[in-house]
């Protein structure tokens, strides 16, 4: 990072041998100099030829993507997008926002950009009436002074200059596209290189698009240009898609991992050691009330809930708790309650209770009981978890919940520990999430709730090496300000040594 030769650092990798100190210093080399990776092995093929270790990895692809995610890096898929996001960010100045302007002598190659652009998430924005009326005084007759700027077919040189230099100039726009469709042979090199003039000096990206076949840009071989020059006007939106966020990034703070005086990390090793003991050092599922405990311990408030062996006890936990009530079958081995019919929810009544305990019980041949759980009205339904890697270490999950999960199949996947940063941001890239800004007339969520929650299960995550899964789902996120409820929530450990374990305890 320290070279002053180098502006942009290209990376094809196949694996990582230690990717937590690949996470720290590409989160430092970023903020000063763009870092473009190629990750290959992204599926099962691709990783038994790339290495032995990584096709034995719970899942590499989104602990990879997470990694990159969380540094800056710029993440590209081919080789050729690779080259073409490098092009960019090693000789034009980084994006400082979305507004992109295009012109172009043909009107279905701009036509194609801004398409692109608009759907990776950028702006073609519309000229405000003091540049349009600037651009019209040298447009040719038939060209529009719009974004899109179609100059109708033109070959001038100077026109491309004058458009270019004018739009950088008013302040609209973040970065410019110029695409050339060259009419008669030996005419690109003149625009390159008008271009190339406009560009410099400029504080805002300028790419080049040059429709030139057999072989492709051959008049601009000999040519010294600083602005990036594509084939084709797609692989250019994309590249400046990328370098768009890649700016985003950068200017945003760096965040912080909050340390929470709440969070009885002492409580749940002494814990874990006496389930490491119920479970002879094997691992395997927490009970129920072994989760509400650590749940407790780490700040994440859930529902009233008892476990009740017979239906008599299911009825007087209910009557106590008022109102409806959920029924959750326990047993050591069913993971999946709801797919055997082992959960009953919104039960009210003695007699429905005591239906409803029977039933769930039946459902599975080694029922121990059944929890029953304070239903808790509204909010929104997310997924919380974790899951360690073998070779990333511990991951948190998040996603909408409930049978939302695979219904958009989105989850986000980040390396713990988390910054305050991490969260929000994974929360904003999980498809849906408007549902917890208050989609069409719904209520909002708390979201801050959300976000701190996310950290709180971090940092268990980062402390506790022995917990193997930790699935919250439905995590119900309430109205702003009232927080959040854990509904189900299911914790793993795995089997490593209770010596590990047992000394941690006696320091805490």
């Amino acid at each position: 990072q320290g070279d002053r030769a180098t502006d942009c650092i290209a990376v094809y990798l196949e694996s990582f041998q230690e990717p937590r100190s690949f996470l720290k210093i590409a989160r430092q080399v970023a903020r000063r100099k763009p870092v473009v990776v190629l990750k290959g092995g992204r599926t099962a093929t691709g990783r038994r030829a790339a290495s032995s270790h990584t096709a034995a990895l719970a899942n590499p692809v989104a602990a990879a993507d997470a990694l990159m995610a969380q540094t800056g890096v710029v993440q590209t898929h081919t080789i050729e997008e690779m080259y073409e996001a490098a092009a960019l960010l090693a000789t034009q100045p980084v994006p400082c926002g979305a507004r992109v302007a295009v012109i172009s002598n043909a009107g279905g190659p701009a036509v194609l950009c801004s398409d692109v652009l608009e759907s990776e998430g950028l702006r073609v924005v519309e000229f405000s009436p003091k540049l349009r009326t600037l651009l019209h005084r040298f447009l040719p007759p038939r060209a529009r002074p719009d974004n899109p700027l179609d100059l109708v077919a033109s070959v001038d040189p100077q026109l491309y200059q004058q458009c270019v230099e004018r739009i950088l100039a008013s302040g609209e726009v973040d970065a410019a596209i110029a695409i050339f469709v060259p009419r008669v042979f030996g005419t690109a090199p003149d625009v390159a290189r008008a271009i190339h003039t406009a560009a410099t000096g400029s504080s805002k990206p300028v790419l080049a698009v040059f429709a030139q076949t057999d072989p492709p840009l051959q008049e601009l071989s000999s040519i010294d240009l600083c602005v990036p020059c594509y084939r084709f006007p797609e692989p250019a939106a994309v590249a400046l898609a990328r370098a768009v966020r890649y700016g985003q990034w950068r200017t945003r703070p760096a965040g912080h991992i909050p340390q929470f005086s709440d969070l009885h990390l002492d409580k749940v090793l002494r814990l874990l050691k006496k389930v490491r003991e119920r479970l002879c050092d094997r691992g395997g599922w927490l009970e129920p009330i072994e989760v509400q405990q650590v749940l407790s311990a780490i700040g994440l408030p859930q529902p009233k809930a008892a476990v009740a062996l017979t239906a008599d006890e299911a009825v007087q936990t209910a009557r106590q708790y008022g109102g409806p009530v959920a029924l959750k079958v326990i047993s050591p081995t069913t993971i999946h309650k709801s797919d055997v019919g082992g959960v009953a929810i919104a039960v009210e009544g003695d007699l429905p209770v005591e239906e409803a305990f029977r039933r769930v019980t039946a459902a599975v041949a080694d029922a121990r009981g059944a929890l029953v759980q304070q239903m808790v009205p509204g909010g929104v339904e997310v997924l919380i978890g974790i899951n360690r890697d073998p070779l990333f270490g511990p991951l948190v999950a998040f996603g909408l919940g409930g049978t939302l999960v695979e219904l958009l199949e989105s989850v986000v996947v980040r390396l713990a520990p988390l910054t305050d940063r991490d969260a929000e941001e994974a929360i904003a890239a999980v498809r849906g999430n408007k549902l917890l800004e208050g989609y069409r007339g719904s209520p909002p969520a708390d979201v801050e709730a959300v976000k701190e929650a996310l950290l709180r299960v971090s940092a268990i995550a980062e402390a506790v090496p022995e917990l193997a899964e930790m699935d919250l789902n439905p995590v119900k996120v309430l109205a702003p300000g009232q927080g959040i409820t854990v509904v189900d929530a299911r914790i793993r450990l795995q089997a490593v040594g209770l010596k590990s374990l047992a000394a941690k305890a006696g320091r805490g």
